[in-house]
């Protein structure tokens, strides 16, 4: 009979531990947490001193008894659940549930499910750290009253079913800021002139930058600026009066974290953040491996830490010595310099195994396990290699009162090229040409090549993009990315169209009401200094209890003041005036997940459905009639004649009713600024005027 039980949380982690440890263990698993705060209600006493009101969780009855009967065979009992503060909490909750207070109990954790990391483990147990408990405990309660007490009056001011939380409802205005920004942007033109030269004794041509006059750097805003300077540049001579040929390096990456695998793998793989988490949670709690049985074959995948163990370090060192060379071998150990406090109990997320290569891995894992895997692998190894090295040719080129440049570069070493490249690893251009240029080549013009471009707005947010804006901010941690990205998109908040995030009519109408009520829950500073704060209860020198005190009564009393200031948005059945076209009754206008639509009444005799047309009371300069605001597919706002298909009336834009003083075209709404919808008048005016 087994003395010893070891609770883990996943069961997929159960066979694999339980074959490391041998019969003297029994391994069991919590499915996760055992208690938590009451559904029903807020769960958390203000009148107790913010006392939280732990309840066993609705189905964990026969679990609970199940592990309490193994409780009382064993001498000891481990308790292995993940290794940070939602996992430590899991052992605390375990400790009260199982009734282990008369037990030996033994708190171990492992940043990787392989034999030598779990036995390490258990020579290592140690008491639970209540610091690592109570950050928890602060996090979860801060969550709850924000939830608890925003989220009703959301479904009173807007619609029933909606959720407000803490980490949410600032990555929605985020977003929401973003796509005002993009809204307000207005194009400015500027022009390049390229020059395509004949180079003596060479058949390619060499393509060089107009960049400097004598005044310095070179900006051309108009098509007369550039006319003026093509006609200046006309019957100019073209020599080179500089070539420079320097080396650089291009240092290897750190090793992934959370939020760098989520966006690596966004951009390269296509992966959605949580499908990510997903996956590697399998590749971290073990897989099948032919020759080993089931073994996790990535560290922990929560993490904030590019610290890398010694043991691993070495493993990388010989691999890539053995493989690529001793001189692909990088002699320096990297790590993220930043003042943030990171999770240094952890490491990088890296292959527990560097023999294990994906080509190995190929027959025991799916593709997509295989896929990030290969990611993750190729990184590791790419993050113990040297530096790639370059040679760059670069060539000043006068004409007259003007300079032109070109410039190239090529790989001498590829050092960790060799193993990883991203989309953002420069290309070589004109290299054997340039290489065969110094100041006495002659060169001669072929003709210009000048073109009209236009400034770009930011680009709508990703999911990569997001997380990486939400970790530069301080806003959430490594664990809450995923979820909450995962919340805001299946709350209809945002959409997603291709890869781009967009706020839906829904969300912009939930953050503006949160930005008017309740700005410190939605203010970035402030979310990202009470994220500073559950640190400083993990290090023990802030009470837990002490964050709730301040924050609770400002938010009770921001709860009760919103509740008799603000407007509500009407979003009754409001009775419109169009008629169903099936059984004659007035269509009534209905919210949906993405906006407003219009529905028949007589549902479920009559199921027909309209799309609700909001009138901007300004008249489309084609055909005369009405402009009204739809939705995309994706629940984007855009403004179009209410002759739909027949009208080529369309603006991403909301128009005014201001007249084009140059032209007599409608003018645009862009932020402060009215800009002619005539992209070829162009004119800009102050909404002001």
């Amino acid at each position: 009979m087994a003395k010893n039980l070891v609770i883990v949380e996943s069961p997929a982690k159960v066979k694999t531990i339980k074959k490391f440890l041998g019969s003297n263990y029994e391994v069991m698993a919590s499915m996760g947490h055992v208690r938590d705060l009451p559904k029903s209600q807020l769960g958390v006493d203000p009148e107790s001193d913010y006392e939280p009101k732990y309840i066993t969780i609705r189905g964990k009855g026969d679990l609970l008894a199940s592990l309490r009967k193994e409780v009382k065979k064993a001498e000891k009992i481990y308790l292995a659940t993940d290794p940070d503060r939602e996992g430590e909490a899991i052992s605390w909750h375990l400790l009260s549930a199982l009734n282990l207070s008369d037990k030996k109990v033994y708190r171990i954790t492992f940043n990787e499910i392989t034999k030598n990391a779990v036995k390490e483990s258990i020579k290592n147990a140690r008491d639970i750290d209540m610091n690592l408990v109570d950050a928890q405990q602060a996090r979860r309660v801060l969550d709850r009253v924000v939830g608890y007490k925003i989220s009703p009056l959301l479904w009173i001011k807007i619609k029933r079913g909606l959720s407000a939380g803490r980490v949410q409802s600032a990555a929605l205005r985020i977003i929401c800021d973003r796509e005002a920004e993009i809204d307000a942007f207005i194009p400015k033109e500027y022009w390049t002139v390229d020059a395509l030269l004949n180079v003596e004794g060479e058949k390619k041509q060499l393509t060089a930058h107009l960049t400097e006059n004598k005044s310095g750097k070179l900006e051309i805003n108009s098509e007369e600026e550039c006319k003026k300077i093509l006609k200046d540049l006309k019957g100019q001579k073209f020599e080179v009066i500089d070539v420079k040929k320097t080396e650089k390096s291009k240092k290897a990456p750190l090793p992934f974290t959370t939020s760098t695998l989520q966006q690596e793998a966004s951009k390269t793989l296509n992966f959605a953040t949580q499908k990510t988490m997903r996956i590697a949670q399998q590749l971290y709690e073990g897989v099948s491996v032919k020759g080993e049985g089931t073994v996790g074959i990535i560290t922990y995948l929560r993490t904030d830490s590019t610290r890398i163990a010694d043991e691993a370090a070495k493993a990388a060192a010989e691999y890539i010595e053995t493989t690529y060379g001793a001189k692909y071998a990088s002699k320096v150990v990297k790590e993220a310099a930043n003042g943030k406090k990171i999770q240094d109990a952890h490491e990088a997320i890296r292959p527990t195994d560097i023999t294990r290569t994906p080509q190995i891995m190929k027959e025991s894992l799916n593709r997509d396990q295989l896929r990030l895997y290969t990611l993750i692998w190729k990184r590791f190894v790419a993050c113990r290699m040297a530096d790639a090295l370059y040679e760059t040719t670069s060539v000043k080129i006068g004409a007259g009162d003007y300079k032109l440049g070109v410039a190239a570069s090529k790989v001498i070493f590829d050092g960790y090229l060799s193993v990883y490249t991203t989309e953002d690893d420069e290309k070589s251009e004109n290299n054997v040409l340039l290489k065969s240029i110094d100041k006495t080549t002659k060169l001669s013009l072929d003709k210009f090549d000048d073109k009209q471009h236009f400034t770009q707005p930011p680009a709508h947010f990703t999911e990569a993009s997001l997380v990486k804006t939400l970790e530069e901010l301080g806003v959430g941690r490594p664990s809450t990315y995923a979820p909450t990205i995962s919340t805001i998109l299946g709350r209809h908040y945002v959409s997603k169209d291709g890869r781009n995030l967009f706020t839906t009519e829904l969300g912009e109408a939930v953050n503006a009401m949160m930005v008017e009520a309740f700005p410190d829950i939605v203010d970035l500073g402030f979310t990202a200094d009470m994220e500073r704060k559950l640190d400083e209860v993990e290090e023990g020198t802030v009470e837990w209890k002490t964050i709730i005190r301040e924050f609770y009564p400002s938010l009770d009393r921001s709860v009760t003041e919103a509740e008799k200031k603000l407007e509500s948005v009407k979003i009754e059945d409001e009775v419109s005036d169009e008629v169903c076209d099936l059984c004659g009754r007035n269509f009534v206008i209905k919210y949906g997940p993405h906006g407003k639509f219009l529905a028949c009444p007589g549902f479920p005799e009559c199921k027909n459905t309209k799309p609700y047309l909001e009138r901007t009371g300004v008249k489309c300069p084609i055909c005369g009639k009405d402009i009204v605001a739809r939705r995309s597919r994706k629940g984007r706002r855009f403004y179009s004649c209410e002759a739909g298909s027949e009208c080529e009336f369309i603006s991403w834009n909301m128009p005014s009713n201001e007249k084009c003083p140059k032209c007599g075209n409608i003018m645009l709404i862009k932020g402060n600024k009215l800009q002619c919808y005539d992209e070829q008048c162009g004119n800009i005016v102050d909404r002001a005027k």
